[in-house]
């Protein structure tokens, strides 16, 4: 199975942070403006940000260690999910086209996701996130190549 890039989990640990921190400025303010509420705002926007952030932190790090894929002889096959444990197998035969896409936080952190859009209901695309540039590219091509003979192979 293989094994995301470790800066992609860097990369979902700032991203729960931020979040977190989001949060626990929305409870300061929130006790801040509602002095009814007998709580100090700084203690319930810490204590708010500091719980969030230790459960986002332990989402991304088990996300990470429970993100893999692996491409088999006629599919590539996914799996993922920390509370739903989500299995994707993607025949060669289904797959329409691939991308290689780097969002704004993956260029900073030197990363990208490849796509794989499938024939199907919509929705039907899955991605693999926090690959390097070079190997999103590769996986591009690989898989690019792969569909194009599971194409042959199936034509009547």
């Amino acid at each position: 199975m293989n094994r995301l890039h470790p800066r992609i989990r860097l990369l979902w640990i700032a991203r729960a942070i931020l979040f977190a921190a989001l949060l626990g400025v929305i409870a300061f303010g929130v006790f801040r403006f509602a002095p009814v509420l007998q709580i100090r705002p700084a203690v319930a926007g810490g204590s708010v940000f500091g719980v969030f952030a230790l459960l986002f932190v332990t989402l991304a790090v088990l996300r990470y260690r429970l993100w893999g894929y692996e491409i088999r002889d006629d599919s590539i096959y996914l799996e993922r999910g920390v509370f739903t444990r989500v299995r994707t197998v993607v025949p060669f035969v289904r797959i329409q086209h691939v991308d290689s896409s780097r969002g704004p936080l993956e260029r900073v952190a030197g990363l990208a996701s490849t796509v794989v859009y499938t024939a199907g209901s919509r929705g039907a695309d899955v991605s693999i996130p926090g690959l390097t540039p070079d190997g999103s590219e590769d996986l591009q091509e690989r898989l690019k190549r792969l569909a194009i003979r599971a194409e042959g192979e199936d034509a009547v």
